[in-house]
């Protein structure tokens, strides 16, 4: 059975009817191929038009997506499979990245999952294109996520355009992303978090302390809540302090959540940040030291744009001295005339 995918995006899995979105927030007017999945017989709720399926250990199976060309020439289509992973932000992300998958993910979702590296879909002609899983033989207690991603083989000329206003090439990459869950059993897993490397960095060229927060599980982190508070050593005065809600983590996945310093200059020194974080009836309290050094403050500050440096003292300094200097010119000449 096909079911027409909804090019709607959405931030929560499982907590929609459908998930295919447009990467980098691409239109359907910007992509020059459509795409719809065939949805298969051990699909869990057929009225979703991602993958969502109920496999076996061992199990071998071929998924089918039919990607449609209207347009009046050849296109070729680059299909890529995911490991579904968790952004700064605390959002679920099922596309292509360079980031490190976490060291809990037992088994990497492009290596169960076998697609052709390109595909050619003649003008106005539609292809069907295999995904060919194959489950690891061990029984999985919880879920593998991911995604498969089709984007537009291109030129540089093609995906390049240029600002006229100041002669800037900007390359546009856009892309389908199709989910994909595999599980084995409804067990229910239960979500755990560990607190790994706390350190000063920046986000956007703008100073913050990043906490690595791991989902060492594997299962979706849904409404996450995050609280933290860092505080010198030996003090109890809160120094900084942010609250982030309804986030969510992908299965065996981290995140670096931020505490950002809002224009404030980072000073040497030792810190202890303090975390709660919850996800329904789950909670978890982590605190942990860090260390600032001196060099590592001084070169985060001079690159954080909204730091700007006070020259206040300076001018009162050149001010004292140019009034000091009119008081001796005045008293020179009134003794000259005298």
């Amino acid at each position: 059975m096909k079911k027409i995918i909804h090019l709607a995006i959405i931030s929560l899995l499982l907590l929609s009817g459908s998930f295919l979105f447009f990467k980098n927030n691409a239109s359907a007017a910007e992509l020059n191929f459509a795409v719809e999945t065939v949805i298969p017989e051990n699909q869990i709720d057929k009225k979703k038009s991602y993958f969502e399926l109920k496999m076996t250990p061992g199990q071998e199976q071929t998924l089918e997506v039919v990607l449609r060309n209207d347009t009046e020439k050849e296109i070729i289509v680059e299909p890529k499979i995911n490991s579904a992973f968790t952004n700064i932000n605390g959002v679920v992300e099922y596309g292509e990245s360079d980031k490190e998958l976490d060291k809990s993910l037992l088994y990497n979702l492009k290596d169960l999952i076998t697609v052709d590296e390109s595909v050619t879909i003649p003008a106005q002609s539609s292809i069907t294109v295999s995904l060919k899983v194959k489950m690891p033989p061990e029984a999985y207690k919880g879920i593998l996520a991911g995604g498969i991603t089709f984007k537009e083989k291109k030129s540089e000329e093609e995906s390049t355009t240029t600002q006229e206003d100041n002669n800037l090439a900007i390359k546009n990459e856009y892309a389908y992303v199709v989910g994909i869950v595999l599980s084995e059993s409804d067990e229910a897993v239960k979500p755990e978090l560990a607190l790994n490397q706390v350190v000063a960095d920046q986000v956007n060229a703008r100073n913050a302390i990043k906490a690595n927060l791991q989902n060492i599980t594997p299962t979706f982190v849904n409404q996450l809540k995050v609280t933290t508070e860092i505080s010198k050593k030996g003090s109890k005065d809160v120094l900084y302090r942010t609250t982030k809600e309804a986030m969510q983590m992908a299965p065996n996945s981290n995140f670096d959540f931020p505490t950002m310093l809002e224009g404030e200059k980072l000073a040497a020194g030792t810190y202890v940040l303090n975390m709660d974080a919850s996800s329904g009836e789950n909670t978890w309290h982590f605190e942990q030291e860090f260390t600032i050094d001196a060099d590592e403050a001084k070169e985060l500050n001079k690159s954080d744009v909204t730091i700007h440096e006070d020259y206040t003292w300076l001018y009162i300094l050149l001010s004292a001295l140019g009034g000091m200097l009119l008081m001796l010119a005045l008293y020179l000449i009134f003794k000259r005339k005298k």
